[in-house]
């Protein structure tokens, strides 16, 4: 007997479906009857024979006594190499202007998560050239690491300029080209005008053919945003397993895909927790994390950008996400008007992998170093503000300005953002990083104006431009 089931309700975008007979599976694809080009999937069970589905496509034609019909299928989205170039919908559609996508595969969306013996992990650090990330914070390949930050201090594009220094591969040793390394970016619940951006700098930059773009924008609804991440992870799964290529998957940003299932869940009347999130809050970001991993000999490497609502690091929608991540850079409001970016308060900033094992005796060691004089010199500021810089010990003097040198040392002009600042990006080694914060830290430009090291790539660079002014 087929699956055939009558619209109850209809609330936002979520429709109570009761069914006669057959029922449907969880995630199952329906469509209304007389129009297939309305769809919706059964999301849960909530009594014998009634079922919550989320409407994807058609919301307008659904009412009260619609008819709506199984089709035996999992919700699904088309794969393979075509669609890198392209930017694609939550549902595989293109929407780039570019014509159809030819693709003759399918993966389901709602993928079981791989098995633990089948899941890799890697030991080796993957360069971004970005200072104050492959410094502090280093990414591990086939590991995950989060942007946290508020509104508009540079989550994203930051998170581009990862994109752009591992991709490119002009002048610089990266060997993600050469092994056929390609990226995968979602778009989930961001702006359509940074999305635009984003296309317009891959395509300027060269680097759109090995890229795949999926966007669910802000405007979408609830349960397009949710799945346009899912869908990410299964083109992602798709390229690792079948393609046997290494895969760079990041995400802008992950807060709305967690709000996304916040929003369905009020929708089906679910009592939420204590926090005011869904109750299935850490089994959603569990599902979508657990895909996104290594298997093998091919991984994915994750970056993943994280709004901070209100600024609340203890926002639970945000703590769920602390447990995937190797790598944690937290961007600052403060910083950020302070004029210095990228943005990242060091001092809540970290990486599993900053040990010697890992990253070397040298840098590790630096790196503590560092620590030390930027949280000696954070206990100093006040005392600054109050009585000014002049009244410090000799001691405590030589600390405020290591740090504050170390700081500007950690700002750096973006590829990315060469347009909107007019300087050239710099792209800066891991070794010239930790070589010139050791200089720095054994005071070899003690002497030296700390804004002289604002917006620089290595120092010696830094110091030609500052004598170019002089």
């Amino acid at each position: 007997m087929k699956k055939i089931g009558k619209i109850i309700s209809v609330t936002g975008q979520v429709a109570e479906v009761e069914f006669e007979g057959e029922l449907p599976e969880i995630n199952e694809k329906l469509i209304l009857k007389g129009d297939p080009q309305v769809s919706l999937y059964a999301f849960q069970s909530v009594g014998k024979n009634i079922f919550y589905c989320t409407i994807l496509i058609g919301r307008r034609k659904l009412k009260q006594g619609s008819v709506v019909l199984g089709t035996g299928e999992r919700l699904s989205i088309p794969v393979g190499n075509k669609f890198l170039g392209r930017v694609i919908d939550a549902f595989g559609s293109p929407i780039d202007g570019k014509g159809e996508i030819e693709s003759n595969a399918k993966k389901e969306i709602f993928a079981a998560t791989p098995e633990f013996k089948d899941v890799s992990s890697k030991n080796e650090i993957w360069e971004t050239g970005i200072k104050v990330i492959d410094f502090f914070a280093p990414l591990v390949k086939g590991g995950k690491m989060g942007l946290f930050g508020g509104a508009g201090v540079g989550k994203t594009i930051l998170l581009t300029e990862i994109m752009h220094n591992i991709l490119e591969s002009k002048g610089k040793s990266q060997k993600s080209k050469a092994r056929g390394a390609i990226s995968i970016f979602a778009g989930v619940g961001e702006r359509t005008r940074e999305g635009q951006e984003l296309y317009e700098e891959l395509e300027k930059s060269g680097l759109l053919p090995s890229v795949a773009l999926i966007f669910g924008q802000m405007g979408e609804n609830a349960s397009v945003r949710f799945l346009t991440a899912m869908s990410a992870a299964t083109l992602a799964e798709y390229f690792r397993d079948e393609e046997k290529k290494d895969v760079l998957f990041f995400i802008d940003n992950v807060f709305r895909f967690a709000q996304a299932g916040s929003e369905i869940s009020t929708l089906t009347k679910t009592i939420p927790s204590e926090d005011g999130y869904q109750p299935t809050l850490a089994s959603e970001m569990a599902l979508f994390h657990e895909r996104v991993v290594s298997k093998n000999n091919e991984v994915i490497s994750a970056i993943e950008a994280i709004y901070v609502p209100s600024d609340d690091l203890l926002d639970a929608g945000v703590q769920a996400i602390y447990p995937y991540l190797d790598s944690v850079i937290t961007l600052s409001r403060d910083i950020y008007q302070e004029g210095r970016f990228a943005a990242v308060d060091i001092l809540t900033t970290s990486s599993r992998v900053l040990s010697p094992k890992m990253v070397g005796e040298e840098h590790y060691k630096t790196v503590l170093e560092a620590l030390s004089v930027l949280k000696s010199a954070q206990s100093l500021e006040r005392m600054v503000a109050l009585v000014g810089e002049g009244e410090l010990s000799v001691e405590n003097k030589r600390i405020y300005i290591l740090a504050k040198i170390i700081k500007n040392y950690m700002t750096q002009p973006f590829f990315v953002a060469e347009n909107q600042t007019g300087r050239n990006g710099e792209y800066v080694s891991l070794a010239k990083t930790v070589a010139d914060v050791k200089d720095i830290l054994s005071g070899k430009y003690k002497d030296k104006d700390p804004e002289e090291f604002l917006f620089i790539g290595g120092i010696a660079d830094g110091s030609k431009k500052t004598s170019g002014k002089n």
